[in-house]
């Protein structure tokens, strides 16, 4: 919930007409994704939980250690709260739905779309892009590259701030399947002034892309020793 709220609470600043963000651009909105990541991180770790934020992790990491007991809870939990911050951001920004006229500005501020449409090729986006993060985050654990506090979230929020700099640009970098279906969802059924299409027609590739790519990180971590 409060990775949403923090993600998607930026792009909506940044697209809804009149808000004071208005045009920030890709900068502002990469940097306030990595902050929602370290603000959801630290929430996670100061509630005794050893739970992750993203469904492709937990999937990834069931499919390492072959214990698949806690990832309907933990995909469940990770889809309510994805939907709980589209909410609030929809709340957040009451005013500004009806003053912009774009209903795809609308839908960005809940679910990532390409800029160029190609399937293919915004799979490998997907796939690359989530690689990216979990390899990076196994690296981040092993040999107590990132110690026991606050520096481990805080070296995990700069990579998704890089990988949005980097890699972004294609897709809009779901990584994350909840953060891009449970908002979607939230577009579909909440009542947002003026809204179009949910494009549940590219709803599978940020669901599928970072799946299959934080499966291809893990196999690759093990490989060379990481994971």
């Amino acid at each position: 919930m409060v990775l949403i709220l923090f993600g998607n609470g930026v792009v909506a600043n940044v697209l809804l007409t009149q808000s004071k963000g208005n045009g920030g651009g890709w900068m502002v909105i990469t940097t306030g994704w990595a902050f929602g990541v370290l603000a959801g991180v630290i929430v996670a770790i100061a509630a005794g939980s050893n739970a992750h934020l993203n469904p492709a992790v937990s999937v990834a990491l069931a499919y390492s250690s072959g214990s698949w007991a806690t990832v309907p809870t933990y995909v469940a939990g990770q889809f309510a709260g994805a939907f709980a911050g589209a909410a609030l951001v929809w709340l957040a920004y009451l005013a500004h739905w009806a003053k912009t006229e774009d209903s795809g500005l609308k839908l960005a501020c809940y679910s990532t779309g390409p800029a160029i449409r190609d399937a293919k090729a915004n799979l490998l986006t997907e796939v690359i892009g989530t690689f990216a993060l979990v390899f990076v985050v196994v690296a981040i654990g092993a040999k107590a590259v990132g110690a026991a506090g606050v520096l481990g979230p805080l070296m995990v929020a700069f990579l998704v701030w890089g990988i949005g700099l980097s890699l972004g640009g294609p897709t809009g970098y779901a990584i994350n399947p909840a953060r891009d279906l449970g908002p979607r969802l939230a577009h579909a059924v909440l009542p947002i002034a003026g809204k179009g299409g949910s494009d549940w027609g590219y709803s599978w590739v940020p669901v599928v892309g970072p799946v299959v790519g934080a499966l291809l990180a893990i196999i690759v971590a093990k490989a060379t020793g990481l994971g």
